[in-house]
């Protein structure tokens, strides 16, 4: 009687187990990565948590990296989910400059006055 007890649960462990280990296969096909850099007209710490914040919103993204001195934006991302011209979009949408592009003039305007490049300060 035990043994007829025992052998659905057996079944269903050994089923769980070996679906645990197909997982982690498929994922490292599609873990490619491509890298994005973008000049912005980001000018503060205000600036920097904004835009990487949005950006993890982004499908595809996987990691943005401001560097305030600079103004250079960093992003990692998955090419079969995203596009450097849509990741320009978004960065856009935030209210920030985007190499050569101007920034989405409704979004520039909701920026606190103190990450706007016409600000005296920067």
């Amino acid at each position: 009687m035990k043994l007829l007890l025992s052998l659905p649960l057996f079944a269903l462990l050994s089923f769980s187990s070996a679906q645990a280990q197909t997982a982690p296969a498929a994922q490292a096909k599609t873990a490619s990565a491509a890298t994005a850099q973008f000049k912005t007209s980001a000018v503060c710490e205000m600036c920097k948590t904004r835009l990487e914040k949005s950006l993890a919103y982004e499908k595809g993204v996987q990691s943005a990296v401001l560097d305030v001195p600079t103004q250079m934006l960093t992003v990692t991302y998955r090419p079969d989910k995203t596009s450097p011209a849509a990741l320009r979009t978004a960065v856009q949408k935030t209210g920030y400059d985007a190499d050569d592009q101007a920034a989405d003039a409704r979004a520039y305007s909701r920026l606190p006055d103190c990450c706007k490049k016409t600000n005296a300060v920067h």
